[in-house]
């Protein structure tokens, strides 16, 4: 964790922290318990007295860092975001092919990433398995529009725009590239949901990645089928 840190400069909203956790190591202790914690207990058992405990500190002390655990999730979730951009920029820099190009990016966006790969930040899984659980709670909320005016969702955005383009790429006459991009990435973490909670609701088993079948076959299929 330390040494992603250390060598790959991802920036977060200032509005979602009131102290930067990367510059001491207690923050950066807050961080890597929280994202244990919620990915063991969920968000709605999580609270900064029982990470204060885990990690040997005082409540007080997290507050000095996070005015609330709504917060600190987005400020987790904004991280991921930033980390996934940072990814999608090496992963495609290099390939031409505006279909193989998007094919990748589809694949970093919609796939678990595997620890054992040399390609993958040692905390992107569980990141990614916070993303898939506790995200839409960052957002569903009567709060939105106003964390919305301070930026807090512009990470996500940002991701979104640059696979944008890459649709827009393939073709440019596809009139829907914003509401495609957005549902692959909530869809496949819906389906990856209820895999793991509420099977009856989709396809995907542990034997195969037919999430990442499925939505590579659709933003394809959707893009020939509207040339």
């Amino acid at each position: 964790m330390s040494t992603f840190l250390h060598s790959v400069n991802i920036p977060v909203n200032e509005h979602l922290r009131l102290k930067d956790p990367l510059t001491s190591e207690l923050g950066m202790r807050i961080l890597k318990g929280s994202i244990s914690m919620i990915n063991e207990l969920g968000f709605e058992d999580f609270t900064f007295k029982k990470l204060a405990a885990q990690i040997e500190t005082t409540e007080a002390s997290v507050y000095r860092y996070f005015e609330s655990k709504h917060k600190l999730l987005l400020y987790l979730i904004n991280w991921y975001w930033g980390m996934i951009e940072y990814r999608l920029i090496l992963a495609t820099n290099n390939i031409d092919d505006p279909e193989k190009r998007l094919k990748r990016a589809i694949e970093l966006l919609v796939s678990l990433p595997s620890p054992e790969s040399s390609d993958v930040f040692s905390i992107e899984p569980e990141l990614k398995q916070i993303v898939i659980q506790e995200a839409p709670k960052v957002y569903l909320h009567k709060q939105v529009d106003s964390e919305n005016k301070l930026g807090v969702f512009s990470a996500y955005k940002s991701v979104v725009a640059r696979v944008v383009e890459m649709v827009k790429a393939v073709n440019p006459r596809y009139s829907f590239p914003n509401m495609l991009v957005s549902t692959i990435i909530e869809g496949s973490n819906q389906q990856r949901f209820f895999a793991e909670h509420l099977p009856k609701l989709t396809n995907h088993t542990s034997k195969k990645d037919s999430v990442k079948t499925f939505f590579i076959e659709l933003i394809f299929k959707t893009l020939k089928s509207n040339d």
